[in-house]
């Protein structure tokens, strides 16, 4: 059964199965006592942190392991926070953050301090002049993921690197996703990633710390790990998950660079997808991108549903579709990036991963996707163009009550309703439906039809829409 949500959790690399299954023999002894047992793991320790830093790019002293990516970026970035209280107690982020982030601004700001947000463009990739701008006296620290994990898209952490260190403002750089095809290029102050993201077990992470860089860390602390991860680390996990890591920078450049290979294949499913369903956006930045990652989001699809199929055809895939959440909102990722969050899914390929797979995801999609919209009753006709379509078309306005429906029914009603309309008529859309606020521009812009705007209703809100083509 192909598995296609690397993004979330990769498969064990063949090298950090077998560094494993050896570091179970000789690594389960306290590395911090002096008898052989424990010499013994010392090195092991000392040899896994020396490949990881190569790996990362920054000095083995500078970097130590923590249980997880999560807690990596909450002790780097409340540790930055609390050493610059002195200079200010501002926060700054993109607004595509991975949740860990955005989960620690929220207890910053919960605790007395602020945290502001920079936006992205639709193929969710932030402006360095923007993040620059923002870059206002009291702030504390910044922080930038070097690629995002819904959409695949790189951020140029290099410029943004160095207008933080001219503005003298330390920047935290979330490498979780994009560690695995190579360093994190600029002048980043901390770095934090998770090794279940590169082929490594679970429960090891990494927060790197670049000398010069003011940090106190918070909590109960001991002598392990510079008193920057207390507790006696999974050291068998740790050495597994260093293997993995240099195996991918050994490779990477020669006949068996698997970024290359993924990025060909991804390359594939990019172009081929909106020839083969209609309606369908393909989200992310083209160029600046993950090679092993990409999202789209069908139309008039719901996602849960679609996901469902698609797992008992035999793909595992994830979505940010707001039709696969219990709070029934879409990804604050797709949110601000202002694009298509129904029928959302994201297909991240593993290391290792097949041509025959992506060969036969390509032919599945595409019935997969027609027997939902079958279910749900979508139009399968596009409205008449212009100039080809008012003699059936003579509405110069409709009202849809889609009132207590969820999405995608409100798209589907507007899509049903927009060719009952004339060239330049409108159809307003009511509806109680947050997901709305996101996925009525969206259809709009790859409809091409022109959102009015929304106001306020008795009953949640009026969405206007009108008819272009």
């Amino acid at each position: 059964m192909p598995y296609f949500d690397a993004a979330s959790a990769a498969p064990l690399h063949p090298v950090a199965r077998e560094a494993l299954l050896a570091s179970l023999d000789e690594g389960w002894a306290d590395p911090a006592r002096l008898y052989r047992e424990g010499r013994r793991a010392r090195l092991l320790l000392d040899a896994a942190r020396e490949a990881a830093a190569e790996a990362v790019g920054c000095r083995p002293d500078e970097l130590v392991f923590t249980p997880s990516g999560t807690q990596a970026v909450h002790s780097g970035i409340f540790g930055a926070l609390a050493a610059r209280r002195r200079v200010g107690r501002r926060l700054l982020h993109s607004a595509v953050e991975h949740s860990s982030v955005l989960h620690a601004a929220e207890v910053h700001e919960a605790a007395g301090g602020t945290a502001a947000a920079v936006g992205v463009d639709r193929t969710g990739r932030i402006a360095a002049g923007d993040f620059g701008a923002a870059l206002l006296p009291g702030t504390a620290l910044a922080c930038l993921q070097s690629a995002n994990h819904e959409v695949g898209t790189e951020q140029p952490v290099e410029e943004v690197a160095e207008l933080c260190q001219e503005a003298g403002v330390p920047l935290l750089v979330d490498a979780a996703q994009s560690l695995p095809w190579g360093p994190v290029p600029g002048a980043w102050s901390l770095m934090a990633a998770s090794a279940h993201k590169w082929g490594g077990p679970p429960g090891v992470g990494l927060l790197a710390i670049r000398k010069g860089t003011r940090f106190a860390p918070q909590g109960p602390l001991d002598e392990r790990e510079s008193g920057r991860a207390p507790g006696f680390g999974n050291l068998p996990a740790i050495v597994a998950a260093a293997a993995a890591l240099r195996a991918l920078r050994v490779e990477a450049g020669t006949e068996r660079d698997e970024a290359a290979r993924l990025r060909g294949l991804v390359e594939r499913i990019r172009a081929r997808v909106p020839e083969l369903v209609p309606d369908v956006e393909v989200v992310g930045d083209p160029e600046h991108r993950l090679p092993h990652l990409v999202t789209f989001s069908c139309l008039y699809v719901d996602g849960e549903i679609l996901l469902q199929e698609l797992d008992r055809a035999g793909f595992s895939v994830s979505s940010g579709s707001s039709c696969t959440s219990s709070t029934l909102t879409p990804s604050h990722v797709l949110r601000a990036m202002g694009v298509l969050s129904e029928g959302n899914v994201r297909v991240s390929l593993p290391y290792g991963t097949p041509e025959a797979d992506v060969e036969r995801f390509l032919e599945v999609l595409p019935g997969t996707v027609r027997s939902v919209r079958e279910r749900l009753g979508v139009p399968t006709e596009r409205p008449a163009p212009a100039g080809a379509g008012e003699s059936v078309a003579e509405e110069s306005a409709l009202v849809v009550d889609a009132l207590g429906e969820r999405c995608p029914v409100p798209v589907i009603e507007l899509g049903r309703a927009i060719g009952r309309v004339r060239v330049g008529g409108t159809v307003t859309v009511l509806s109680d439906d947050e997901v709305s606020a996101v996925d009525i521009p969206a259809w709009c812009w790859t409809q091409q039809q022109e959102y009015v705007g929304q106001e306020a209703a008795d009953q949640g809100v009026a969405y206007v829409v009108r008819r272009s083509v």
